[in-house]
């Protein structure tokens, strides 16, 4: 699997790994098996177009996170139940959820998104690091709405190839960068749900002027999604103020003991 990643970073580690899982997945379950549980699975419920009738009434747009542990954090929240975060998350205001079905970095697994789906009405991404066409026909096959490529990872061409396929597949497609030369990358594979990462993959510092520094070469008719970083509600209304009015967030709520009540006191001013 060829990717732009060459130095030893995270990013480049989580990638390597990923693609002997990937190979390691095909040997057990082949692609026309898959095929046919995507076939068979809940229709799309509209993630983008979720987000999109949040904003066109004034509101935060939320793609709130159901998350066990990170990389950079370890284990986020030991008492771990993706059914009842997916409910907190929706009685508590969230448009979308994002679901990490990472397993060996973010202790993720593909029943957490089935339950957290299961359990809601809302749309839901598959948060994960998706390289292969395979994981895309996955992906559906588990009932997800959605689908995240990092821009980061990824040669233009296969960048367009994964997009178009998803785009085949029904499944929305948010596209994530975190500089500039990614963004103009992205802007190419005519995608417009574009997440700009505050989190740089590589060294995983945070910092949400990286949102502010890129939303200046954001062309109209791209719905901007912020991404990682946020722990207050003044930063919320500050990035509101500047146009950004969708977020996904996942750690500042997976903190909390109430996840939904998290979300909605961080959002319930603006």
């Amino acid at each position: 699997m060829s990717t732009k990643l060459a130095a030893p970073t995270v990013l480049k580690t989580i990638f390597d790994r990923k693609t002997e899982e990937v190979a390691e997945r095909q040997k057990r379950c082949p692609i026309s098996e898959l095929e046919l549980a995507a076939q068979s699975a809940d229709p799309v419920r509209g993630f983008r177009q979720a987000l999109a009738d949040r904003v066109a009434r004034d509101e935060a747009a939320v793609i709130a996170e159901v998350k066990r542990a990170s990389p950079s954090k370890g284990v986020i929240r030991p008492d771990f139940h993706p059914a009842d975060i997916a409910r907190s998350y929706q009685e508590g205001g969230a448009a979308c959820l994002s679901v990490l079905t990472d397993i060996d970095f973010f202790q993720g697994a593909d029943h957490y998104l089935e339950a957290a789906r299961a359990a809601c009405s809302l749309p839901v991404l598959r948060k994960d690091f998706t390289l292969d066409p395979y994981q895309i026909v996955e992906a559906r096959a588990l009932g997800a709405d959605a689908i995240l490529l990092i821009v980061a990872c990824l040669e233009v061409s296969h960048l367009k190839d994964l997009h178009d396929c998803a785009t085949e597949m029904g499944l929305d497609v948010l596209v994530e960068v975190h500089d500039e030369a990614e963004l103009e990358e992205a802007l190419s594979v005519s995608g417009d749900l574009i997440g700009i990462n505050n989190r740089n993959l590589h060294t995983f510092e945070t910092s949400l002027e990286t949102t502010y520094r890129l939303l200046d070469r954001m062309p109209s008719g791209i719905q901007v999604v912020t991404e990682s970083g946020f722990s207050s509600a003044e930063q919320v209304a500050e990035m509101r103020r500047r146009g950004v009015q969708t977020f996904l967030i996942g750690e500042a709520f997976m903190r909390a003991d109430d996840p939904g009540s998290a979300l909605a006191e961080m959002f319930s001013a603006h």
